[in-house]
Order: structure tokens, then sequence, then C-alpha cells
């Protein structure tokens, strides 16, 4: 173990990257697009005998040579990535692993919370940390009558996700929206969530939740366990099910409401899905047709479009005058460029 060496990689470095891939290639796995950083242990010959990554506030990529497993680099490589995110100001910890392998990383200190098909298992390494956000999500609870939810990137918040909310509310006297927390889109997500309050301002029973770590987006969901894109998605869809199932159980929420895009392959299959598994939960889909103007479908992308074409037309159209305010004035300069 002494001659064992761990060290960050260059991404430029090639010739280790190379090594890494083959590694993750023969425990049936390949390397996830979101990478911040990888680690690795060489042995006395410098060959990379076993790799970790990270990304954001999630470890990810683990391997290790099969003729040196049960000597502890699993250990060794968690304990080094756990630094690095340290020092980078990130201490809540995901990862996502095979459920063979679960035990290990249980044994470093990490929790589950929830697994999908037997083929995916969601961890933390914080004990109650799902449980803490659960307990803080029920304190906003002030009915017993059964509710609606709505979960929003809104980048940004346009008129589509208006009368979506709008179509929850006519339905439920009482509305959860969840706002997507990752700062992965145009519109950093203080800015989206702000747009979202001031966009929903005035209307009655609604209450707007962070998703926090938890429910995620496309953008950061794992991809390196899976064959294709197509089975990424799907399982993505079944683990964002099962955590949102745990969600509405605690809140008493009934019904969920998705926004049709028929064009969108992402949106569909995870609208199928939902359909499918949230009635395990108790949890009652509607999918609401997409708002159109003037015959066009209201989309954030189309926003987004106009934004970086100054065509005002089209944003006076798609968006609630909070929002549109917000891009008229000097503070939102930066996103044309961004757009």
């Amino acid at each position: 173990m002494a001659d064992y060496i761990v060290t960050e990689v260059e991404k430029n470095d090639s010739a280790v990257m190379k090594q890494v891939d083959s590694l993750l290639l023969a425990e049936g796995l390949r390397r996830d697009g979101n990478l911040d950083c990888t680690a690795v242990v060489y042995d006395e010959n410098f060959h990379v005998i076993a790799t970790g990554s990270a990304f954001g506030n999630t470890l990810r990529c683990f391997a290790v040579n099969a003729e040196h497993r049960g000597e502890g680099l699993l250990n060794i490589l968690v304990n080094h990535l756990v630094e690095m995110e340290v020092k980078r100001g990130i201490t809540h910890l995901f990862l996502y692993t095979k459920p063979e392998s679960a035990g290990f990383f249980s044994d470093l200190g990490f929790y589950e919370i929830t697994r999908v098909d037997n083929s995916l298992v969601f961890m933390e390494n914080k004990r109650n940390g799902f449980f803490s956000f659960i307990e803080a999500l029920k304190q906003t609870v002030t009915t017993d009558k059964p509710s609606a939810c709505v979960v929003i990137n809104a980048n940004p918040f346009t008129k589509g996700h208006k009368y979506l909310i709008e179509q929850a509310a006519s339905f439920c006297d009482s509305v959860h929206i969840f706002a997507v927390s990752e700062d992965k889109s145009v519109f950093p997500f203080a800015i989206r969530k702000k747009l979202i309050a001031e966009g929903i301002s005035g209307m009655k029973g609604l209450i707007l939740h962070e998703t926090g770590p938890y429910l995620i987006s496309n953008a950061t969901f794992p991809t390196y366990f899976f064959k294709d894109d197509d089975s990424a998605i799907l399982s993505q869809a079944k683990l964002d099910a099962s955590v949102f199932g745990k969600i509405a159980e605690a809140l008493g929420i009934k019904y969920r409401f998705l926004g049709d895009e028929p064009a969108n392959r992402v949106t569909a299959v995870y609208n199928e899905v939902l359909s499918s598994e949230l009635p395990e939960y108790d949890v009652e889909v509607h999918i609401i047709p997409r708002l159109c103007v003037d015959g066009v479908p209201v989309s954030a992308s189309k926003v987004r479009d106009a934004v970086r074409n100054d065509n005002y037309s089209v944003l006076e159209n798609f968006l609630p005058e909070s929002t549109l305010s917000f891009l008229k004035s000097g503070s939102s300069q930066r996103f044309h460029l961004l757009c």
C-alpha cells in the first residue's frame, strides 16, 4: 500500500485518461460527460489501478482494478475526493452507484436515499439529510386537504409556466411549486426563483420551494451507468418519481401537473414515466397542453432565442410583465450574451 499514489489528473492528460476509460470500460461503465475533476490511484509502475471523479456536489465514475480489490483503494479515493470537495466549499455530497456497491459506500459514511429497479442507488453523506429536507417542507403545509404540485426550471419564467400553475391552482386550493435549484441554466437560480415569485404574486394558495439537491435535472444526472441516452433518461425519470413520491406523501400532494411538450423527447419520456410511476404513490398525474400564443407554443428556449436576437415582440407575447420588466432592465444585460 505504501507504494500506491493517489492524485488528481489533469483534464488534458490524454494518456492517463485513456487508462481511466479502459478501467471504467472493464467495469461496464463509461466516463461521464459531466466531470469537474478525476482522481486516480497508481501502482508502483504508474499504472492506473483505481479511479473516481466529482461533479458539483456528486461523486461518480468509481472503478477499481479487479486484481486490487480488497486493498482499500475505494476508501482512499473517496477520502481524497471528499477532501477536494471540502476545499471547494462543498460538504454535503451525493453519489450514484450500483446496488452491489452500495454496501461499500455505506461503510464509508454514505446513506441511501432511494433506489431504482435494483439498478441504481442514490446516496448522500448526511445521515438525516433527506429526512431533514422533508421535515422542513412539512412545516409549510397549512391544510389537511389534498394539494397539487408543479416542478419547474423556469429558465426564465414564462406565461407557459404561469398557465401551468394556474391550471393546478384551479384544481386545488393548495399548490406546491418546486423551483429546480441547480445552477446549470442560463439564468442563475436566484434570478429564476425571484422571477417565479414575482410572476405568481397575488395568486392564493401557492407555496414556493427549492428542490435542493434531491430533484435534479438531466444536466447533472450521471450517464456512465447506461448503455445509451434513452436508458439514462428512463432511469433518471424513475429516480425522480421515487424521490418525489416520498415528498408527495409528506406534503399531502395528490396531483402532479406536467406541461406537454411533444417535440422534446426527454420531456415526453419523463411525462410517460411519471404518469406510470406516481400512481403507486397515490399521486394522480395531469398533463396540460402547452399554452399557445397566436398559434405558437410558449417555451423558455424560444424566449432565450428572442433575448439573444433582441426580438421584443416575442418576449412581449411569451412573458408575464414581471419577467419582461426584468429583461428590459439594466441588471439583465449579461443574459443577452449568455442566451
